[in-house]
């Protein structure tokens, strides 16, 4: 990929080629020759690199993401303005 001469960018078929198979190459699902074409043609496109970029940071962020603690329970009050709340547009849809 890296000899031809492409445009680089989501319009080029060479770089579409790269970011259809991206997730599986940096989740090492690749075989080595597939790594190597990926390898090759990233070395010289910015657009690409870019995206490889991108793509590891999202990757990175989703890995961090710790569950938030449980908000425990809605108190008393709240839970009847929500319950009333809802019933008064379950009536306004009906009528």
């Amino acid at each position: 990929m890296s000899g031809e001469k492409h445009l680089h960018g989501p319009a080029d078929p060479a770089c579409l080629a790269v970011f259809e198979r991206l997730s599986e190459y940096l989740d090492g699902d690749l075989s080595a020759q597939d790594c190597s074409v990926i390898q090759a043609h990233i070395q010289d496109c910015a657009p690409c690199v870019a995206f490889v970029e991108s793509l590891k940071s999202s990757i990175q962020a989703a890995h961090e993401l710790r569950p938030l603690d449980p908000a425990g329970e809605l108190p008393v009050e709240v839970r009847e303005k929500l319950k009333a709340a809802w019933a008064a547009a379950l009536k306004r849809r009906a009528g």
